[in-house]
């Protein structure tokens, strides 16, 4: 099979314009480009709880050592870490992702009214 050349992509180009037109394009490359980062989010978020839970296991395989508890801080104790500087897109995705949980929050407390 040969691979595509400039000819081949020009066509394909062509043919998307013409399917979808010229304004919605940008419009879905940009939704593309969202879903990828927040799929990209979400599998780095199951590989960070995959890997939590092997610590987890090997920590309860592990013998038991008495651990003192520790005392909760007073709310006066309590300082607010600085936030790291964060791109626009990053900012965008966790206002997106908030956005999201409201909403199912208010979803489900609109199905407990009911």
């Amino acid at each position: 099979m040969s691979q595509l050349g400039v000819p081949e992509l020009l066509i394909i180009a062509l043919v998307l314009v013409l399917l979808f037109g010229a304004k919605k394009l940008p419009e879905m490359a940009r939704g593309v480009g969202r879903s990828l980062r927040i799929f990209k989010s979400e599998t780095a978020k199951l590989r960070e709880d995959d890997d939590d839970s092997h610590t987890v296991q090997a920590q309860a395989q592990a013998p038991a050592q008495p651990q003192p508890q520790p005392q909760p801080a007073q709310p006066s104790q309590i300082q607010a870490a600085p936030a790291p500087a964060l791109s626009a897109e990053e900012q965008a995705r966790q206002l997106e992702e908030q956005a999201a949980r409201l909403r199912a929050s208010a979803a489900a407390q609109a199905d407990k009214r009911v």
